[in-house]
C-alpha cells in the first residue's frame, strides 16, 4: 500500500516539477520588473544622449520634480536641456512605460501553469482501504499553454517599442519646439526694429507734411505701413509666447 501511494505521489509530482522548470526558462528576461524599461532607456539614450526615468512612487516624482528645478533654475535652457527636461516631465511618457510593466505582468501570469485539482478518497472498512488519486487538469489551458505565452511576449515586445518610439517622438518634437521657439523670438526681435524704424519714419513723414514737404499720400502710406508692423510684431509676440510654452 505505502508503494502504491509513493508511486501515485511521484506520478503526481514530476510533471508539477517539469511544469516548475518550464516556467523559470519562461520567465527568464522579465522577473526584474525595470527589465523591460531599462532596455528602454539604454536605447533612448543612445539616440539622445539624455536619460528617461520611469517614476513608480510619490517618492521618485518628488525627486525628478526637484531635478528638473534645479535643471532649469537660473539657467538659459538650451535644446539639450530642453529635450532632457521634457524627457523628465512628460507624463505621457510615464504611461507608456507603465505599459512595459503591465505587458510583463502578462508574461508572468501567462507562464504560470493551471494548479491541477488532486481528490484523494478512502474507500473500505478496516483492514482494506483503497486510495485513489485523481488529477483533473484544465486541457485546454495546457494545450495552449505555449502559445498563450509566445502572445503575452509579443505583446510585451511591442510595448517596448512603442515606449521607446515615444521616447525618441518627444525627444525630437522637444528639440523641434526649441527650434521654433527661438526662430519666433528672433522673429520679434527683427520685427521690433522694423517697428521702431517704421515709427520714426511715420512720425518724419507727419513732420514733413506740416512743412508742407511731404504729400498727403506718402504720410497715409508711411502711416499704413507702420500699421501693419504694429499687427506683425503683436502676431509674432504671440507665436513666440505660444512657442515658448
Amino acid at each position: 500500500m505505502k508503494r502504491r501511494i509513493l508511486t501515485m505521489a511521484t506520478v503526481v509530482a514530476v510533471p508539477l516539477i517539469a511544469a516548475g522548470c518550464a516556467t523559470n526558462g519562461a520567465l527568464e528576461g522579465i522577473s526584474d520588473p525595470m527589465a523591460g524599461f531599462t532596455a528602454v532607456a539604454a536605447r533612448a539614450a543612445s539616440v539622445t544622449g539624455k536619460q528617461t526615468v520611469w517614476v513608480q512612487s510619490s517618492e521618485e516624482a518628488r525627486a525628478v520634480s526637484e531635478r528638473v528645478k534645479s535643471l532649469v533654475q537660473g539657467k538659459t535652457i538650451g535644446p539639450d536641456l530642453a529635450v532632457q527636461v521634457a524627457l523628465l516631465n512628460n507624463k505621457g511618457l510615464q504611461a507608456a512605460y507603465a505599459e512595459i510593466g503591465l505587458s510583463a505582468a502578462d508574461v508572468w501570469q501567462e507562464t504560470m501553469l493551471v494548479n491541477p485539482t488532486i481528490s484523494v478518497g478512502m474507500i473500505g472498512v478496516d483492514p482494506v482501504r483503497t486510495v485513489e488519486g485523481a488529477i483533473v487538469s484544465n486541457i485546454l489551458a495546457l494545450a495552449t499553454h505555449k502559445r498563450r505565452i509566445a502572445v503575452a511576449d509579443a505583446r510585451f515586445r511591442q510595448a517596448q517599442l512603442r515606449a521607446a518610439e515615444e521616447t525618441l517622438r518627444l525627444a525630437a518634437d522637444a528639440r523641434r519646439a526649441w527650434i521654433n521657439a527661438v526662430s519666433a523670438w528672433e522673429s520679434v526681435s527683427y520685427l521690433n526694429q522694423a517697428q521702431a524704424a517704421a515709427d520714426a519714419a511715420s512720425e518724419l513723414a507727419q513732420k514733413l507734411g506740416e512743412t508742407g514737404a511731404f504729400t498727403k499720400t506718402g504720410q497715409a502710406r508711411e502711416h499704413v505701413f507702420y500699421a501693419e508692423i504694429v499687427g506683425q510684431a503683436a502676431e509674432a509676440r504671440l507665436a513666440a509666447r505660444t512657442a515658448k510654452e
